[in-house]
């Protein structure tokens, strides 16, 4: 399984920050070290990896990926597949994102299926307090930043 997403970055007095969200639903509710991700989701079969991520950001974020140049970030193993990214700089505000939904059986086997945010709630960090935040699988995307 392969996934793709996009990364935004900003420069904030000399510092470099990212955007990324706190994962909707159940399981990650009560969680917050560890529990974020960068805007990404599968590729579908013969789908573009790029095209993908572009198309994920709008998804999970409900907003298009800012305009710029695209920085390859390479690739990572996390959770049995693997990610790619991409890098861009630009500025968005975490107040105006409308996240997408998935639906999920819960509470487990109840037969009774609810809807969640993919993210519920979007933020800026530094480089160093995004390295706490992230799935520990994507924190190696950090290093891969634009100095």
């Amino acid at each position: 399984m392969r996934s793709a997403g996009i990364l935004v970055f900003r420069k904030v007095d000399g510092r470099t920050e990212v955007l990324i969200g706190h994962m909707g639903g159940p399981f990650w509710a009560r969680k917050d070290d560890g529990a974020w991700s960068v805007p990404k989701g599968l590729i579908e079969d013969g789908e573009d990896p790029l095209a993908a991520a572009r198309r994920e950001f709008r998804e999970e974020l409900g907003l298009p990926a800012p305009a710029g140049e695209l920085l390859p970030l390479g690739d990572v193993k996390q959770s049995g597949k693997t990610v790619t990214l991409w890098a861009v700089e630009g500025d968005l505000d975490p107040d105006a994102v409308v996240p997408g939904t998935f639906d999920l059986e819960w509470p487990p086997r109840s037969g009774k299926t609810r809807q969640f945010p993919e993210v519920d709630r979007v933020a800026w960090f530094t480089v160093d307090d995004a390295r706490v935040k992230l799935v520990k699988g994507q924190r190696a995307f950090l290093d891969r930043l634009p100095a």
